[in-house]
């Protein structure tokens, strides 16, 4: 997997000039057309160890919006592999943005009820589906897996010097990665887009022995703006405005989120002058398609 050279994007605004910040956006929403940002770093070296493992189909997890069944999907169709989504269901909307590229990457899609999609991290769930599809590689839900780590490793590892990282977080891994390819000196920051996703704390720490060890990171829970999925009129007249103003496009159930929070916490002088942030721009831009479908935008 070849991807796109860094594209850092400087944001320039009075704010930041009046509070003596410097402000870079990592465009990973620009790394592959179709397999971009997080979903990209994480699956890189998951599809190195299926090839390893001699295994011929991929196997993964997600809602009917999923930007990571996106992601599969379109890799599938790339690489040429097989591809299971085991969707949260129960009932299947082929109309549905996400789920009718998905199908149109030729990936075999599995609608579940709420009550079996909540085993997919189960052993023995997963021993079950390991059985039922024996040549298939197996993802969890979001792609974190110990795998996913060296691949967001890499992309903190390759960013020029900055004091805050800062990305969205959802089910940890990005996160996990950055805190390890980040030196000690850098303060990193999850900005959660769920509610009480203080639990995250102890994955992350799970996927990174620098997080458990060392307090240069942390995981700010109280800017989910309603929950997975929700956000308010303000993010998104917010994500507009960054889409005007500085020719960012953002969705607001991930990297917007995390842009509307930092903007708030430059506002709320959290940051010294001086100080230079670098926010990771995890991709996601799919998610509009899935949000105009549904009225919500």
């Amino acid at each position: 997997m070849n991807e796109k050279k860094l594209h850092l994007q400087q944001i320039n605004s009075t704010l930041l000039m009046h509070k003596g910040v410097s402000l870079h956006v990592q465009r990973d929403d620009q790394i592959h057309m179709l397999i971009n940002g997080n979903k990209w770093r994480k699956l890189k070296y998951n599809l190195v160890q299926m090839k390893q493992y001699n295994k011929s189909e991929l196997l993964t997890f997600g809602g009917a919006f999923s930007n990571h069944i996106h992601a599969c999907a379109a890799a599938g169709k790339h690489f040429n592999f097989i591809t299971h989504g085991i969707i949260r269901g129960p009932q299947l909307d082929i109309n549905n943005p996400t789920l009718k590229f998905a199908k149109q990457c030729n990936m075999q899609l599995h609608p579940v009820t709420r009550l079996e999609y909540k085993e997919r991290n189960n052993p023995e769930y997963l021993h079950e589906l390991q059985q039922r599809f024996p040549n298939a590689y197996i993802v969890p839900e979001g792609g974190s897996n110990e795998l996913a780590i060296p691949g967001c490793m890499e992309l903190a590892q390759s960013l020029p010097e900055h004091d805050v990282l800062v990305c969205p977080t959802g089910s940890g891994g990005t996160l996990a990665g950055l805190i390890e390819g980040s030196n000690k000196l850098t303060q990193v920051i999850g900005i959660a887009v769920l509610k009480q996703a203080e639990y995250l704390k102890q994955e992350i720490c799970k996927l990174s022995s620098k997080a458990a060890t060392q307090n240069n990171w942390q995981l700010m829970c109280n800017f989910h703006d309603g929950g997975y999925g929700k956000f308010t009129p303000e993010l998104w007249q917010f994500c507009q405005t960054m889409q005007t103003q500085h020719n960012l496009p953002l969705e607001p159930i991930y990297s917007g989120k995390m842009m509307y929070a930092l903007w708030q916490l430059i506002e709320q002088d959290y940051f010294r002058p001086n100080t230079r942030i670098i926010a990771i721009h995890t991709g996601g831009l799919q998610g509009l398609d899935g949000l105009k479908y549904r009225g919500l935008i």
